[in-house]
């Protein structure tokens, strides 16, 4: 079993920053690639960035990409998302999500665990 807590959220104007930061727990991070995505009010959950189990590979959603990084320490069993010169259409519920493989994905469905979210919401 692997647990999640996100944290970093908060409210922030465009074209400012925060930093997510997700804690797992349980013995399998370090083989587990993980994912970051969000749901918009009303709208789907979307995919937003993943890791590999090693940090070597990552992909990014169009939407994102240049602008969010991320990262994982797992000497702290720990995955960060950077997120850098936000907009107004990144406001949502940002999810951790952990998978039992080390093999990135974008799909929601081949994860098997998730943090309950935190909320961005970035002002214009």
């Amino acid at each position: 079993q692997v647990q999640l807590v996100e944290s970093g959220g908060g409210l922030v104007q465009a074209g400012g920053s925060l930093r997510l930061s997700c804690a797992a727990s349980g013995r399998t991070f370090s083989t587990s690639a993980m994912g970051w995505f969000r749901q918009a009010p009303g709208k789907e959950r979307d995919f937003v960035a993943t890791i590999s189990w090693n940090g070597r590979s990552t992909y990014y959603a169009d939407s994102v990409k240049g602008r969010f990084t991320v990262s994982r320490d797992d000497a702290k069993s720990t995955v960060y998302l950077q997120m850098n010169s936000l907009k107004p259409e990144d406001t949502a519920v940002y999810y951790c999500a952990a998978r039992r493989t080390a093999i990135i994905s974008q799909s929601l469905h081949d994860y098997d665990y998730w943090g309950q979210g935190t909320q961005v919401t970035v002002s214009s």
